[in-house]
């Protein structure tokens, strides 16, 4: 039976399968145990978090779930950018949060794009890849997965589902985001418009095969990345 399209994994948000065998989400830590059942019932045994260290922390509000729940996951933390670095904090304010900043990301920070790869490429089971919200940085390696695969007209669509996603959450979460807030139609239509375009941009250049193996990531590898995703 083929995996559905949005998992029912209690307490996920802006879950959804992406291609193959990789799912994505928002963060980890809204999951309740029960979700983590579900999770590891649909076969996946990887957990690749984007995020950054200091970042990687509970809430009051979130699920409490026991060290048994997670114990049967590889959990592997593989940051896509370093929030220290000064061309960064002068170029992202207040945070990545827009494709029209993609191939910066991937100009500063290659290796740690390519570390990714390398873990998806060696990730045991299917996988789930994850950032704060599923949508920027999730959406960056998203991105890079379909033009990999030859599907990079799904990329727009991708990002629109993740966009409107956490919006939807906007409204509901019970942790208000201080930057963001919940967008009704009208002004989410020219949000999703204005990423579609900045997205077109960055994918309609990209070589990522070239791009990963200019950067340590092995054309074996490469080809097992590509493999999960049929």
């Amino acid at each position: 039976m083929p995996a559905p399209e949005v998992p029912h994994w209690e307490g996920a948000v802006n879950a959804r399968l992406l291609i193959g065998d990789i799912y994505r989400m928002g963060r980890s830590e809204w999951l309740t145990e029960r979700g983590w059942e579900q999770v590891y019932d649909d076969g996946v045994r990887t957990v690749i978090d984007l995020r950054n260290p200091g970042e990687r922390k509970r809430r009051p509000t979130d699920p409490v779930v026991g060290d048994g729940a997670m114990a049967r996951f590889d959990v592997v933390n593989s940051p896509t950018e370093d929030p220290d670095n000064a061309e960064y904090q002068a170029l992202v304010q207040p945070y990545m949060n827009h494709p029209r900043l993609y191939a910066d990301i991937l100009r500063l920070f290659p290796g740690q794009l390519a570390a990714v790869f390398k873990e998806l490429a060696a990730a045991r089971g299917k996988v789930v890849i994850h950032c704060s919200g599923g949508r920027d940085r999730t959406g960056l390696v998203a991105s890079l997965l379909l033009a990999l695969a030859g599907q990079a007209e799904r990329a727009a669509g991708q990002d629109e589902l993740a966009s409107r996603g956490i919006n939807s959450w906007h409204l509901v979460a019970p942790v208000k985001h201080p930057y963001e807030h919940y967008l009704a139609e009208d002004e989410m239509a020219g949000v999703v418009a204005d990423r579609e375009r900045a997205l077109s941009r960055f994918v309609g250049g990209l070589d990522v095969r070239a791009f990963l193996l200019a950067n340590g990531v092995t054309a074996a590898e490469i080809d097992a990345v590509v493999a999960r995703c049929r």
